[in-house]
């Protein structure tokens, strides 16, 4: 192969993360699949912390500004950063494990969005220990949008999906429905019935209307 770059690495060792799980990324493991021996890949991630590291940056690289010039409202801008935290971990398994085991201070492009987030809040009119919380707050309710299993599909196969959704919404609707009205009468949307899109958006409305609802009161 040509000459091995970092990109290529990182590039590699997040298919891998995102199909097995992140445990299963190794620096032999990549050598062995890049056709290089480990101490090629040496040069350039000294052991997996480094590699963990490189594929944060990666990954938030995506979305992290590259300059603070965008005169748009604090609120249009706060929606981008989270439906791109969203997304990136929505489309990428291995992105929350990553997120959970890196030094983010290590990590150039989360400390552009972190410090984004942190700008945002002190324009909304927050003080410095309430930005610091928005910051926070937002960071782990995108990992909670995106950690909710809105579908069956990546565990199961479409028919065992749609079998799993119809027992627990036949559940649900056997309920008696004088002691849980709702819970019967929801029961299609609470089990399966929401598209993920609908699921991202309104979590997304929520956080935000949340952070805009505070900020008119400073």
């Amino acid at each position: 192969m040509g000459k091995l770059s970092a990109t290529a690495i990182v590039e590699r060792a997040l298919e891998i993360g995102d199909t097995e799980g992140l445990d299963a990324v190794t620096i032999r493991r990549l050598a062995t699949d890049l056709g290089v021996t480990p101490m090629a890949l040496y040069w350039h991630f000294k052991n997996k912390e480094q590699l963990v590291v490189g594929l944060a940056d990666h990954l938030i690289a995506g979305f992290a500004p590259e300059s603070d010039d965008d005169d748009r409202p604090w609120r249009e801008r706060m929606r981008d950063l989270i439906e791109g935290l969203v997304r990136l971990l929505r489309t990428h398994p291995c992105a929350k494990s990553v997120l959970e085991q890196v030094d983010q201070v290590a990590v150039p492009s989360f400390l552009a969005v972190w410090d984004l987030a942190l700008g945002l809040a002190r324009r909304a009119g927050f003080d410095t220990e309430q930005s610091c919380l928005i910051s926070k707050y937002i960071l782990q309710s995108a990992i909670a949008i995106a950690d909710a299993p809105v579908h069956y599909s990546a565990r199961y196969t479409p028919e065992e999906a749609a079998e799993i959704v119809r027992r627990k919404r036949v559940t649900l609707q056997s309920l008696p429905a004088d002691r849980y009205p709702y819970l019967v009468e929801m029961a299609a949307p609470m089990v399966g019935g929401i598209s993920r899109e609908t699921y991202d958006t309104f979590g997304v409305d929520l956080i935000l209307s949340g952070i805009e609802s505070l900020a008119a009161r400073r």
